[in-house]
């Protein structure tokens, strides 16, 4: 089923501000808990990754309230991430269909900047990323194969 969620990055502080989200909001970290960084290898192309990195987060998701997902991660700048006011905060849609990631992807980039081009990314969903001409970051991801 399609969804939104919120997701937010962090300057290295990700679990701390999920544990305290957590304190107030109650429940488990959906999917099984915090994926470091370290629990995965770098891609093909992509440089090893620093020892100073791999006990961050690399996603993390709590539900919050009427069913609304707050997710979240590291962004470290050793692996070329800077957290801003302003960037560090996304609308996360999850279609049910590459198609209609694809039309949603293709409108909301148009006139804006393609972050990240969809691609089959190595946790086997279509993922993407755009800045709208309005300047509001987006993420798309969906699991069908």
């Amino acid at each position: 089923m399609s969804k939104v969620s919120t997701y937010l990055n962090f300057p290295g502080n990700t679990e701390e501000a999920f544990l305290f989200y957590q304190s107030i909001f109650g429940g488990e970290f959906i999917g099984g808990g915090v994926a470091r960084f370290g629990d995965f290898p770098p891609g093909p192309d992509a440089p090893p990754q620093p020892e100073s990195v791999k006990n961050q987060i690399m996603h993390i998701e709590l539900a919050l309230l009427g069913g609304h997902v707050l997710m979240g991660s590291d962004a470290p700048p050793e692996m070329g991430f800077k957290v801003n006011l302003g960037n560090n905060n996304m609308i996360m849609l999850e279609p049910d269909t590459r198609t209609e990631t694809r039309r949603l992807f293709d409108a909301l980039s148009a006139g804006g900047i393609v972050t990240q081009n969809l691609e089959v990314m190595f946790w086997g969903a279509l993922y993407g990323a755009c800045t709208d001409k309005f300047g509001v970051l987006w993420m798309f991801n969906c699991t069908e194969k």
